[in-house]
């Protein structure tokens, strides 16, 4: 818009006209400061004054809003003060302004008057009539020049000006899963950028009791022992795993970072939770694609246990099916919330539940098995495993840095706050996990 035409027919705009103007004038400087940010540039001299004539043409727009409506204000207060405003004699001059008592106002009011008409057509109100309540009587004096305010202590304009808020410096964030995977798999560290491990895929035992040789050169004739020992056999592969980067990051003011000291503190915790729920995710469902860790869920030969009659007839099973071909003794049971609150509330034939019920809830075991819960863990399955069999190699653990040389960060002083922490994950043995199919997926 031409923001110089505009102001010039400033005071022969309406309020409707102005309120127009001033929202196009600041639609369009922000138009141009969006046009600058989109192409990561600085702000061209023309664009800087453009914007600057803009603001303050808006400013100069706003002030004659405010003008209007204090004038319209000023007129309904005056035509609100009594009779005698507007009216003219009998020579056509206009007789003096006189404004009438809260009294006089209160008598000659029509509520008043047709009221009193009402219970008293006579003039007399009569001694026997009780209970009486009049009208409310609008009293239009008590404008802008008439009407006591009253003092709360609730406006900031009033008592509550004086009234300063109890800062209490409690924080409450909006919480966080409870992350337990960690504390169930082998943490190691590494100082490489990839780690390697042997994992054993075929064995056959071929061992058996062997008899002593009776000849030293073994013919096949009869009665001659060889004495030859069996042969074995076993097979394996090298695995590598490459170290991967969890990052993430926020934007900050210098100034918001200086006056709130307490802030850079939340803003760090935060980002350090962001990379502890991403990691336990990519543990658990990491499809090996790019920068994705190689998960649990997307490991090759792992065991698994189909759902049979209900939860607990699975469960069961599935520690067989562990102990007969993954030859391990599991360490921990892995469930969404959501499933083992299905376990909890399992009932027998009389309607008891199975687990103790609300009152005697014991650990939390399944079969004498600890249970630990995931969100990240997708609900109808659960893992059952040996979990000093997957390993965590941290490389670099959760770190915080600051830097303005991201874009324009420098002269706009602002930073951006990085958190980033470098590790890998491996299965060395995809046959002491089970994955369980509790048939609850919704």
């Amino acid at each position: 818009m031409d923001i110089k035409a505009f102001l010039e027919k400033l005071k022969t705009l309406k309020a409707k006209e102005l309120a127009d103007g001033m929202a196009a004038a600041l639609k369009e400087a922000r138009d141009i400061c969006d046009l600058v940010d989109q192409a990561k540039r600085d702000f061209t001299a023309e664009e800087r004054k453009s914007v600057a004539d803009l603001l303050d043409g808006a400013k100069q727009i706003k002030a004659r809003i405010k003008e209007l409506k204090g004038d319209a204000e000023m007129r309904d207060a005056i035509e609100a003060l009594g009779e005698g405003v507007g009216v003219v004699d009998e020579n056509g001059r206009p007789k003096t302004a006189k404004r009438l008592s809260l009294g006089a106002q209160f008598t000659t009011a029509k509520a008043w008057t047709e009221w009193l008409k009402a219970i008293a057509p006579n003039g007399t109100i009569a001694e026997s009539r009780k209970g009486l309540a009049s009208p409310p009587i609008d009293m239009k004096s008590f404008g802008i020049f008439g009407r006591k305010d009253v003092i709360t202590g609730l406006a900031d304009d009033s008592g509550g000006v004086f009234v300063n808020p109890d800062l209490t410096g409690i924080y409450e964030p909006l919480g966080r899963y409870p992350l337990n995977l960690r504390n169930l798999v082998s943490v190691r560290q590494t100082s490489s950028d990839t780690v390697e491990f042997i994992r054993q895929l075929t064995h056959i035992n071929a061992a058996t009791p062997v008899p002593e040789a009776n000849v030293s050169t073994f013919t096949g004739y009869e009665g001659q022992v060889s004495g030859l020992k069996p042969e074995g056999a076993t097979s394996f592969e090298r695995v590598t795993e490459t170290v991967k980067t969890i990052a993430v990051w926020v934007p900050a003011t210098k100034r918001a970072l200086s006056d709130a000291a307490q802030l850079r503190g939340l803003i760090d915790q935060e980002l350090r939770e962001d990379l502890s729920e991403e990691l336990e995710n990519q543990m658990l469902n990491g499809d090996g694609s790019g920068e994705n860790f190689n998960g649990l869920a997307n490991t090759a030969n792992t065991l698994v246990q189909a759902f049979d009659t209900n939860i607990p007839v699975t469960t069961r099973k599935a520690i067989t099916n562990l102990a007969v071909n993954g030859k391990s003794i599991p360490t921990g049971w892995l469930l969404n919330p959501m499933d083992w609150e299905a376990v909890e509330l399992l009932t027998d034939s009389a309607g008891d539940y199975i687990y103790g019920g609300p009152i005697n809830r014991g650990p939390m075991t399944l079969w004498g098995v600890p249970v630990a819960q995931s969100f990240f863990q997708p609900q109808g399955k659960a893992w059952l495993g040996n979990w000093s069999k997957a390993v965590l190699w941290d490389r670099e653990q959760a770190n915080i840095s600051v830097s303005d040389s991201h874009a324009d960060f420098f002269i706009r002083n602002m930073v951006a706050i990085l958190a980033e922490l470098r590790a890998a994950f491996g299965v060395i043995r995809p046959t002491a996990f089970v994955e369980v199919n509790l048939g609850t997926a919704s």
